[in-house]
């Protein structure tokens, strides 16, 4: 592993690709989307009430089903891309919990299989109203004892650390300045709260726009609001620390932020695109929250490519700029 990274600080090879980057994407994302779900949920939605005429469930259904289903495809493009997919099981059988690999490997093993079932008793009245037996018995015993309040709280907690593990796994790789740093767990557990937010939102108002409640929506916005401005500040403390520190991170720091196309993607996609201009809309356009669904599209959409190109940049230019 030392000569693996000692030989891309030479030749600055890329030895994790766009599908790593795919996969820190969704990861979070899914992460978001949990979080956005049970704040739904314990804003005062009754899961036993739901049902496919009822509002102010819109966003909970669109977050709960993007939650399993962005976790999986995310760890499929993890498993493909690596060099010997067929012996990605070796990872679930032998565990070091002083790796953070290891560590992730045991949330993800713990969440995905959660996120499926808290999907299944999300939608109980559709499975129950489906005649499929095996799922009707799963989500009704879920239901009815009393586990969905403990489940929900695991899932939080593990959501939480689902966000955070993607920042973890480059953090650890002390030899490249720009994945070295404390404040990069915070900031993908954010921006991935934000993509959550918005992914619910556009998935909401497109594929549940029946049952999607005007204020539960306005209040999502606020909080991915509230989310992009700690973005920002967080991007600020990220490259504040790297010029604090001098030497080879000051020296990345100015090439990431300064060097060819990868400069161009965080200022004009990251910061300009996923950022201000979502920031700029939010205040202008639909100030005060005025619901108006074809600005709330583009206005999510925007958040939802800014975080897709935080994370291509993070991991390529953590890569090509080592102050070598």
């Amino acid at each position: 592993m030392n000569n693996m990274w000692g030989s891309m600080a030479q030749y600055n090879e890329i030895y994790w690709p766009w599908p790593i980057a795919v996969y820190l994407f969704l990861a979070g994302l899914s992460a978001g989307a949990m979080i956005v779900a049970l704040f739904l949920r314990w804003k005062g939605i009754e899961l036993d009430k739901i049902s496919s005429s009822s509002k102010f469930d819109g966003c909970f259904k669109a977050a709960a089903i993007i939650a399993p289903i962005t976790i999986c495809v995310g760890l499929a493009l993890l498993v493909l891309d690596l060099g010997k997919p067929l012996s990605f099981y070796w990872i679930l059988i032998k565990y070091n919990f002083a790796s953070v690999m290891s560590i992730g490997v045991a949330l993800l093993l713990l969440y995905t299989p959660l996120a499926f079932i808290y999907l299944l008793v999300a939608f109980a009245p559709q499975i129950k109203a489906s005649n499929i037996s095996i799922l009707e018995s799963l989500s009704n015993l879920v239901l009815k004892s009393g586990l969905v309040k403990l489940m929900e709280i695991l899932l939080f907690v593990l959501a939480i650390g689902v966000g955070v593990y993607t920042g973890f796994l480059l953090s650890a790789i002390s030899k490249l300045p720009l994945w070295d740093t404390p404040v990069l767990p915070i900031l993908f557990l954010v921006s991935g709260f934000s993509s959550g937010i918005a992914a619910s939102v556009i998935c909401g108002m497109v594929f549940f726009k029946d049952n999607i409640d005007q204020h539960v929506v306005a209040g999502l916005l606020k909080f991915d609001l509230f989310a992009i401005v700690c973005e920002i500040a967080l991007l600020g403390a990220l490259f504040a620390l790297m010029f604090s520190k001098g030497g080879s991170s000051e020296v990345v720091a100015v090439q990431a932020l300064g060097s060819g196309a990868l400069a161009g993607i965080f200022w004009f996609g990251v910061v300009g695109m996923g950022l201000v201009l979502p920031i700029v809309i939010d205040l202008t356009v639909l100030k005060g929250h005025a619901y108006k669904p074809t600005v709330m599209l583009l206005n999510t959409l925007l958040v939802i490519c800014g975080v897709i190109l935080l994370r291509y940049y993070i991991v390529y230019a953590g890569q090509i700029f080592t102050g070598a």
